[in-house]
Order: C-alpha cells, then structure tokens, then sequence
C-alpha cells in the first residue's frame, strides 16, 4: 500500500510542476489567442500561489514536502531508491536531476519573476459587480 501511496504522490507532484510550466504557457497563448479563460482570477491566483510556495521552499532551503511524504511511504515500503515499476520510473527520471542547489533556487526565481509579468503583461479579469 505505501508503494501506492508513494507513486501516487510522485504523480501529484509532477502534475503540479505540470500545472506550472504549462499554466504560465497558456496564460501568454491564450491571452495572444484571446481565451478569456486563462485571466480567470481563481485560475491566476492558484498559479501565482504554486510558483510562490516553490520559490519560497528553494529560498529558504526547505525540501518539498511532497518530496519528503514520497520519501517516507518508499521507505515504509521498504524501498532504499527510486528502482520500481514504470511509472514511478519515468516520473522520476522527468522530476529529479542531479545540480546543485543554487541553480533550481536560480530557475525557480526566474519562472517565478515570469510569472508575476505575467500579471502585469496579462492581468486577472475581475469581475464587477454591477
């Protein structure tokens, strides 16, 4: 059951980092393409969080803890590394590399900076009340 758990929150983890690269991608395409729905204001402000808590993590030096929760169900499991079946296996090889730990704290800034311009270059649609 661990082992389950472990894969399933390495899959959440890649779909957040998945909600963050294309998110900030459909904001700038959508807004060029005129999809009113990229400036929804529940859509942006779940962006902005996301990317805020994963630069606020690198600057402090915090582990994520979907990192550390997935670290612990595979050793419950009794596993010591990442071998396992397929999808944990290409999961991984997608979400984890070897550099150090400056340059994730350098990218995850920069993304973050794109991230707020986009506010600015692309601001959230609030509504009005009339």
């Amino acid at each position: 059951m661990y082992q389950v758990l472990a894969d399933l929150v390495l899959t959440v983890h890649v779909l957040t980092v998945l909600f963050v690269v294309v998110g900030l991608l459909l904001i700038v395409a959508g807004n060029l393409l005129g999809w009113r729905w990229v400036n929804s204001p529940m859509f942006r402000l779940l962006h902005l969080l996301t990317i805020a808590v994963v630069v606020a993590e690198a600057w402090l030096g915090i582990v994520c803890p979907l990192t550390t929760l997935e670290h612990w169900l595979r050793a419950q499991a009794g596993e010591t590394g990442y071998a396992g079946g397929f999808i944990e296996y290409w999961l991984q090889r997608a979400l984890y590399y070897d550099a150090p730990g400056w340059v994730f704290t350098l990218v995850y800034t920069v993304f973050g900076s794109l991230v707020v311009l986009s506010w600015w270059w692309f601001p959230p649609r609030w509504r009005r009340k009339p």
